[in-house]
């Protein structure tokens, strides 16, 4: 859980995706890939290096994953973004608002 929500982080995880992050966005990160599979949200790349896809894994091994064909992204940048507002929505309770 994120408490209280800091959307300074959120900022700085839109601004920079990758590389190095300061050490309370790579905390929320980590708790955000920690836990339990079941329903967790991910990509996967359904065309390799043009196209990504929402999936939500099964969490039960040997049973595939939910995909989501209705929510495709073109860059990886923009799939991302789109699993951290759902999993800061999962451990907030709340939208993140901003984009």
């Amino acid at each position: 859980m994120i408490d209280p929500p800091d959307i300074a982080l959120a900022r700085e995880f839109r601004e920079r995706p990758y590389g190095v992050h300061s050490p309370a966005l790579q905390a929320l990160l980590n708790e955000m890939r920690r836990g339990p599979h079941k329903g967790r949200y991910a990509l996967y790349s359904s065309k390799p290096g043009e196209e990504w896809m929402l999936i939500q894994l099964s969490g039960e091994r040997g049973k595939p994953p939910t995909f989501h064909p209705d929510v495709v992204f073109t860059t990886y940048e923009a799939a991302e973004w789109h699993v951290f507002k759902l999993r800061w929505k999962q451990m907030t309770g709340s939208d993140l608002e901003i984009d």
